[in-house]
């Protein structure tokens, strides 16, 4: 039996209510293997789509006083609410027609950032929907905030994303998988807060990569899963010298990253994230797409990070 934390993208589970309720009755029967296998299953979800999307809800604060002005922390907040909701129904549904009997739960996760962070000053998360070019112009100039390129795809809000220092609930977190529990944490990277007393608000989104492998390496999981839109990562991704990244070693994968291989919003934050976990913990990080998730973790056609030396 083996501590697996599975991290799913945000971009994976839709773009509203209803299609990521779609989305994830699919993607939960990816897991349901694991669970019967006996294994001991945390799962972590990305919410930059979706926590935009709340965020833009409230966004007429300013001029109409009866809807308040909402914090991206406390939107992170409702964002692990619901997301975590779906994640919870679609896994017990499936669960309950393989009659097997395990619990659920979905912990609000707080995740402890420094206030001077240099990312407060230098935002680069993308959150919320994708814009044309000349959408995101106008509502640079009309809101003030930045918006960037996102991976070819358009573009995108951007806001701080500080490191993950430490996650407030973990041993709750410890208590409720050595209990047998399947539990969705740290969704959107966690709501991130500062331990000191400060006058600047938390108002960022922590990188959800970055957090689950913080959680795997201080709960000492024995694999961390990263799951995005693509069975493997790539060299020279989106040119037609692309080449397929299989099982590489931490130092093969820190040469790529100073050659410039990864996206900065995309791979980079996965492979970091991944590189971490292995040096905290000498174990190995999987990056693959959920339709090979199983196939993945027994190293087919999967980006596998690992430390040779153990």
């Amino acid at each position: 039996m083996s501590r697996i934390v599975i991290a799913f993208g945000g971009n994976a589970l839709g773009n509203n209510p209803k299609e990521q309720q779609e989305l994830i009755k699919r993607a939960v029967k990816n897991v349901v293997p694991l669970i019967k296998q006996g294994h001991e299953i945390l799962i972590n979800h990305g919410n930059g789509p979706q926590v935009g999307v709340i965020n833009l809800a409230f966004e007429d604060s300013y001029e109409n006083k009866d809807i308040p002005y909402m914090p991206f922390p406390e939107c992170t907040a409702m964002s692990q609410g619901y997301i975590g909701y779906h994640l919870q129904k679609g896994l017990r549904d499936v669960l309950e027609k393989e009659i097997i009997q395990k619990e659920i739960v979905t912990l609000v996760t707080q995740v402890v950032v420094d206030p001077n962070d240099s990312s407060f000053q230098e935002p680069t998360k993308p959150v919320g929907p994708f814009y044309t070019k000349e959408v995101a112009e106008a509502l640079m100039k009309q809101t003030g905030e930045l918006y960037i390129e996102d991976s070819g795809r358009g573009y995108r809000k951007v806001v701080a994303s500080p490191e993950p220092l430490e996650i407030i609930e973990l041993n709750s977190i410890r208590t409720l998988l050595e209990t047998g529990r399947i539990v969705i944490a740290g969704g959107g990277g966690g709501i991130p807060i500062f331990k000191q007393e400060t006058d600047k608000k938390a108002n960022a989104v922590i990188d959800k990569d970055l957090v689950s492998s913080l959680m795997g390496k201080e709960l000492n999981a024995d694999i961390l899963v990263i799951l995005t839109n693509i069975k493997q990562a790539e060299l020279f991704y989106g040119t037609d010298h692309a080449v397929k990244i299989g099982k590489i070693t931490v130092q093969e994968a820190l040469q790529y990253i100073e050659e410039g291989h990864f996206a900065k919003g995309s791979m980079l934050p996965k492979i970091k994230a991944a590189i971490r976990f292995v040096e905290g913990t000498n174990h190995r990080a999987i990056i693959t797409s959920l339709d090979n998730l199983s196939d993945g973790l027994m190293g087919n056609e999967a980006t596998e990070i690992y430390d040779p030396n153990h």
